[in-house]
C-alpha cells in the first residue's frame, strides 16, 4: 500500500481572536512536547497520540447530543470525528508496540490524557470552532513531527524497525513493511485530520472549507460479537 501525498507546507493562517488563541494553545503544546522528548519520537508519538485521539470523542459525544436536542441531522460530522478517534487510538496502539513505554510514561499518558479531556471538553462547548482550530493546528504540529521522524529514520539516528502486525493488519501493509512505512501513512492520516479540523471550523465561522489531503486506506475494525455470531 502506497500513501497517498500529502502537501506539507499547508498552514492555516491565524485571523482573528479565536484562532491566535488556538494557535498559541498548539505551540505551548509543541514547546512542551519538544522540551520534555526531545528527539525521542517513538515516545513522543505514544504520548501525543493519546491527546489526539481525545477531541473525536469529544466532539463526536457533543455534537451527537446537540443533535439529539435540537432534532436536527448532523451532516456526517458524527461519524467523520468517531472515525477520527479511532484512526488516533490506532496510532497509539501501533507505537506503543514499537516504543514500548516506561511505567512513568504511562503515568504521564494517564494524567495528560484526563487534564486535556476536561479542557478539551469544556472549550468545545465554549467554542466548537475554536477547538477544531485547536485540533487543525495540532495535527498541523504532527504532520511536522512525524517528517522529523522520517528524518531520523533515513539519517539512521533512529533504528528502522519491522513494522508491528496491528500495524500491517489495519492499513494493510505488506509483511516486510517497516517503522519508516507506519510513519509515512500515519503522517498521511494526520494530515487528511489537519484538513477535515480546519474545514470544520472554517464552516462554523462562515469561511471556504478547502481541499481536504486523502486518508490512506485502512481496515475497518469490527466489533467482537459481530465475528462470534
Amino acid at each position: 500500500m502506497t500513501p497517498p501525498l500529502i502537501d506539507l507546507s499547508v498552514h492555516h493562517q491565524a485571523k482573528g481572536l479565536s484562532d491566535r488563541i488556538a494557535l498559541g494553545f498548539t505551540k505551548v503544546l509543541r514547546w512542551t512536547a519538544d522540551t520534555f522528548f526531545a528527539e525521542r519520537y517513538g515516545h513522543r508519538a505514544v504520548v501525543l497520540e493519546t491527546v489526539a485521539a481525545v477531541p473525536g470523542m469529544v466532539g463526536a459525544t457533543i455534537t451527537h447530543l446537540s443533535c439529539l436536542r435540537r432534532i436536527c441531522d448532523d451532516k456526517g460530522w458524527i461519524r467523520t470525528l468517531m472515525d477520527e478517534a479511532e484512526n488516533e487510538r490506532m496510532h497509539l496502539m501501533t507505537f506503543i508496540e514499537i516504543s514500548k513505554p516506561t511505567w512513568f510514561e504511562r503515568a504521564v499518558i494517564i494524567g495528560v490524557q484526563w487534564v486535556f479531556y476536561v479542557f478539551f471538553f469544556a472549550l468545545y462547548l465554549i467554542s466548537s470552532k475554536t477547538a477544531h482550530r485547536v485540533v487543525g493546528y495540532f495535527e498541523e504540529e504532527a504532520v511536522i513531527s512525524y517528517t522529523h521522524y522520517l528524518a531520523e529514520i533515513d539519517e539512521g539516528r533512529s533504528e528502522n524497525v519491522a513494522a508491528p502486525e496491528i500495524a500491517k493488519r489495519y492499513w494493510g501493509l505488506p509483511e516486510d513493511a517497516t517503522l519508516r512505512d507506519v510513519v509515512l501513512v500515519v503522517r498521511a492520516d494526520e494530515a487528511h485530520h489537519r484538513d477535515v479540523n480546519h474545514s470544520f471550523a472554517n464552516e462554523l465561522g462562515g469561511l471556504p472549507t478547502g481541499e481536504i489531503a486523502q486518508c490512506p486506506p485502512h481496515a475497518a475494525l469490527e466489533p467482537i460479537w459481530k465475528k462470534v455470531a
